[in-house]
């Protein structure tokens, strides 16, 4: 199974600091995963971000890609059309957006967001560390 990374789950595991960087680390060890152009901006806004990590972005984005290299994650495109995804409210549109497309792909949502309700996404800390 491959997993998409959800944007939470991608500042977790990357940012040492993060309250749970070390169960996400260890939760994506040996674990085939994606990114999509959507996750990757969304971790360069936040990483950035003066009232969030407040890093420069230089060094957001050397992370980032670092890490991908390292996990040999595969990348996807967001070719879903908008309207294929079916939220209930304006703070699912990103989240369910993200689910329908792993979906598509045949793919999980890997989140810690506990809010979000939809078949393809699977929450980091429900499943056991692979190995």
């Amino acid at each position: 199974m491959t997993y998409l990374l959800d944007v939470n789950v991608l500042l977790a595991a990357i940012w040492e600091n993060h309250p749970h960087h070390e169960r996400t680390f260890r939760w994506l060890a040996e674990r085939q995963i994606a990114v999509c152009p959507l996750t990757e901006l969304g971790f360069r806004c936040i990483s950035t971000h003066p009232k969030a990590i407040h890093a420069p972005m230089a060094r957001a984005w050397e992370l980032l890609q670092t890490f991908l290299t390292e996990r040999q994650a595969g990348r996807i495109s967001d070719e879903l059309p908008a309207r294929d995804a079916r939220p209930q409210q304006s703070d699912q549109v990103t989240d369910v957006y993200l689910a329908t497309l792993a979906d598509h792909h045949g793919m999980k949502l890997a989140t810690l967001d506990e809010k979000i309700r939809h078949p393809a996404v699977v929450r980091v800390d429900h499943l056991k560390p692979a190995g």
